[in-house]
């Protein structure tokens, strides 16, 4: 009898269609229902299998194609990311961080009313299964300093470099400024590109 590792459950869970497309970073691997997109993680030696039978399959490729071009763009892409609650609660607010945007962990807690959340926040962050579109990569400690990212700390700063963002020893450069965010009224870090 074979037995099933927990990566082989968790893959069947995202679904049974599978895209990789190439990117300036590396391989993008999208798992998902026909319907929805529950997964995005830098990965190599995937290969794609029912890609072209999911609705999002155009939307998906031509968004992200896009965003490598460097097209500042608010994904609009069905999403079923998998997590608890208050994973979910973390992942919607990482997605009004727009291209260019940063945020501290303690803002993302702020903004869920509870300041004290910020290792929480971490963690929800670090488990987002959506990488590049849920953009936890634009999360970054309150010291303007890079923390973990899902697909290592280099893409994550190639990430921030492509948005413009200035890095200089794993840290985001002083040329940074809070600016007022005008939909939701909120202060975010935001940097500006020289």
């Amino acid at each position: 009898m074979a037995h099933k590792s927990v990566a082989d459950d968790k893959l069947l869970q995202e679904g049974p269609v599978c895209l990789v497309l190439d990117s300036p970073w590396g391989d993008l691997v999208i798992r998902g229902s026909n319907s929805h997109i529950r997964s995005i993680r830098f990965q190599s030696g995937v290969v794609a299998y029912n890609a072209r039978q999911a609705s999002w399959y155009q939307a998906c490729t031509e968004q992200l194609s896009r965003y490598c071009q460097g097209e500042a763009l608010v994904f609009d892409l069905p999403l079923q990311p998998l997590g608890s609650a208050f994973q979910q609660r973390v992942w919607q607010q990482l997605q009004q961080l727009r291209f260019g945007q940063l945020g501290s962990y303690r803002e993302i807690a702020q903004r869920l009313g509870n300041t004290a959340a910020v290792r929480a926040v971490a963690s929800a962050n670090a488990r987002n299964p959506i990488s590049i579109v849920i953009p936890c990569h634009r999360v970054i400690g309150s010291d303007r300093a890079l923390r973990g990212y899902a697909g290592g700390l280099e893409i994550k700063a190639a990430l921030l470099r492509h948005e413009g963002c200035q890095l200089q020893d794993g840290v985001i450069n002083e040329r940074t400024r809070v600016q007022l965010n005008a939909e939701s009224g909120q202060q975010n870090l935001c940097f500006t590109a020289n």
